[in-house]
């Protein structure tokens, strides 16, 4: 994916987000999660990414 179409998916998802409100967000980026792990052949990219998020995100 290109920085532009990177960028575009980000704000559609930013701007999806505040339509539902801070309350549903979270419910918001499960399913998109769930949805868009359900896209990979195997199971390994997808713990391997998991995992780096996870690791981002301490503090």
């Amino acid at each position: 994916m290109q920085a532009d179409d990177l960028d575009l998916a980000y704000t559609r998802l930013c701007e999806a987000m505040g339509r539902v409100g801070e309350e549903r967000s979270p419910l918001l980026l499960a399913m998109m999660c769930l949805g868009l792990m359900s896209r990979q052949a195997s199971l390994a990219p997808v713990l391997a990414l998991i995992d780096e998020a996870e690791a981002r995100s301490q503090p």
